[in-house]
């Protein structure tokens, strides 16, 4: 058994940066992911890191500016946080040696974004998360931190309460690819998730084939709640045959939106009368598919997206990358010719509930980064918000974990007073069909009155290693194949950017049936080294916890708000739904509740206004 203060699981920018945090305050750190590090999907990001570091900006414009785009979901406490320490963690990676874009004379570059009242977007070209991997990695590397790169984590080792806030967590059991051992990691003083996105619930995204959802899921069956999880970005500009993201930068950069009737249909077609491309996120992919629905699309399926009028120098200089992929994906040149865009599934606003200090309601077990929801977000993240959650939540839950005092969360995570019970009609019944119900209500949990934390270990450890063996022993079944093209279909289907009643509940039908074909899912190879199929059986079971999740929230919440369009719910309801949707795993099924969203800030409140661009 290894044994550490500190296990952080993923090593993306938000656990890279956890770690380096933990490990400043004195902490014994290592990482367990099932990447190598720069490979991380971190990497893949393209626009930039929204900072207030500029005469004429400030952090409380940048905070409500982060509001306005959540269509008010967002927790104030925590986007104070993030507006607040952005701009010293910016500067942070400058002093780390990120080769930020400059300006001429000599400051670091900022470019205008969607739905930002100032051009606070700081960038390296179209490759900036490429570059914050890579400088982080640098500095995990300096201090000696230990990476287990390669190594899958499969389950949590928490105890077993009947009160998911009474539980603990104490370490994490995880397969190593190259040889097929099961191992156990003992943490000490906690465990931080940094898992990342869970865009291969779909089958349009810009996200990895890595990215499954894996920490929220098993968060999820340890009893921690998830929040907000209906609430998926579609972003406005991804290649039609791949997904392959391109950047919002582009429409920073003055790109331009056009439909088959050569129309700038945002400003044409009244979308977006103010900011036109610069837009939120949900507004722009709303639109676009508007007009393909309304037969208006180039071949019924994108618009186009045109930067030539830019000129050759200015495109070269800061968006040299996206020549690259277009030529690549779409044999496009975007020198001579727009380029084809349509929206794709790009990022999960929800997550595992957490504090703004990362927290869970489980002790000792943290969430940071995409797979986590503190809510910074809301119901609509604006683009250049997702890098400065990583170091700024990254940095404060490191230095939690480790045991600095950061004082009295505003933000509250598990059930309290102010929370609220809730049914969902749905055509069929929730959660595993084969769960067993009983005194175990945590998955991999142990008992918590007779157990240690290295019992509980063993324990989760022993478990993981009898399941392992069984999908390699069975001869015949289902491949996970099937069923996750299954998932993925039913969501890209009916769990999109327009959503309907009837949908969502054949959706429901669908996963369930998935889940009933799981029961007897096999896994072909019986290879114990490089078995990358005994591991993509595993995280389709983690997908469809998270398609279930998403979709009854979706099915609950009956109103229009950011991202969450519902056809028979055309408004904004705030006098009902100035509130989160919480999902919990404590019996076997799904439990859905409501917790209302916290508007006041550290000295204001964020009062609901009309959300226009």
């Amino acid at each position: 058994m290894h044994e550490y203060d500190v296990i952080v699981v993923g090593a993306g920018g938000a656990g890279l940066r956890s770690a380096i945090a933990a490990q400043e305050a004195g902490a014994d750190v290592a990482m367990v992911t099932k990447l190598h590090p720069v490979r991380s999907h971190t990497g893949a990001a393209e626009g930039g890191i929204n900072a207030a570091l500029r005469d004429g900006d400030d952090w409380e414009m940048h905070a409500y500016d982060t509001m306005k785009g959540s269509d008010y979901l967002a927790d104030a406490p925590a986007v104070e946080a993030l507006t607040q320490e952005s701009p010293e963690e910016v500067i942070q990676l400058e002093h780390w040696g990120m080769a930020f874009s400059r300006d001429d004379d000599g400051r670091v570059s900022q470019r205008p974004f969607g739905g930002l009242s100032f051009p606070r977007t700081t960038y390296a070209g179209a490759e900036t998360g490429h570059h914050l991997l890579h400088t982080l990695y640098e500095q995990v590397v300096k201090r000696g931190i230990e990476v287990f790169d390669e190594w899958y984590v499969l389950n949590l080792a928490t105890t077993d309460d009947a009160d998911p806030g009474e539980r603990s967590c104490h370490g994490v059991v995880a397969y190593e690819t190259a040889t097929g051992e099961v191992e156990a990691f003992r943490a000490r003083d906690g465990v931080i998730l940094a898992t990342g996105g869970l865009g291969q619930v779909y089958d349009h995204t810009t996200n990895a084939v890595a990215n499954t959802g894996d920490g929220v899921a098993m968060a999820y069956r340890a009893g921690v709640p998830v929040e907000d999880m209906e609430m998926i970005q579609f972003h406005p500009t991804t290649l039609p045959s791949t997904g392959v993201l391109i950047s919002e930068g582009v429409r920073g950069e003055g790109g331009i939106l056009y439909n088959d009737d050569g129309e700038r249909f945002l400003f044409e077609r009244g979308y977006a009368n103010n900011d036109g491309e610069l837009a939120s996120r949900d507004v722009v992919s709303r639109a676009e598919l508007t007009e393909v629905n309304e037969g208006r699309g180039i071949e019924d399926e994108y618009v186009h997206l045109d930067m030539r009028h830019l000129g050759e120098e200015r495109i070269v200089d800061r968006l040299e990358n996206i020549l690259h992929l277009a030529e690549d994906f779409e044999g496009v040149d975007g020198l001579e010719e727009p380029m084809p865009v349509k929206p794709g599934q790009h990022y999960a606003m929800g997550g595992i509930e957490t504090d703004e200090f990362g927290q869970t309601c489980v002790d000792g077990l943290y969430a940071v980064g995409e797979c986590a929801c503190a809510s910074v977000h809301g119901a609509n993240r604006l683009g250049g918000n997702a890098l400065p959650e990583l170091i700024v939540f990254g940095k404060r839950a490191g230095r939690h974990v480790a045991g600095e005092d950061l004082g009295d969360p505003q933000v509250t995570a598990g059930w309290t007073p102010d929370a609220e019970a809730a049914s969902v009609d749905t055509p069929v019944s929730l959660g595993e069909p084969w769960a067993t119900r009983g005194d175990a209500v945590a998955d991999g949990g142990a008992t918590a009155d007779t157990a240690t934390a290295t019992t509980v270990v063993e324990r989760t450890l022993e478990r993981e290693r009898e399941r392992v063996e069984r999908l390699r022993d069975r001869d015949e079944g289902t491949q996970h194949a099937d069923i996750r093209a299954a998932v993925q279909r039913t969501m890209t289907e009916n769990v999109n950017v327009f959503r309907e009643e009837s949908a969502l509940k054949e959706a429901l039908v669908d996963i369930h049936a998935a889940r009933e074909r799981y029961r007897d899912v096999y896994v072909a190879d019986p290879s114990s080294t490089y078995n990358t199929e005994l591991i993509q059986t595993i995280e389709t079971r983690n997908l469809l916890d998270i398609a279930e999740m998403i979709t009854v929230g979706a099915l609950a919440r009956d109103e229009f708000r950011g991202a969450h369009w519902r056809k028979e719910h055309q408004e904004r309801k705030d006098d009902e739904w100035l509130k989160h949707t919480m999902v919990s795993w404590s019996d076997g099924s799904p439990e859905i509740w409501y917790k209302p969203a916290v508007l006041r800030g550290e000295a204001k409140t964020y009062e609901p206004k009309e959300r226009s661009y």
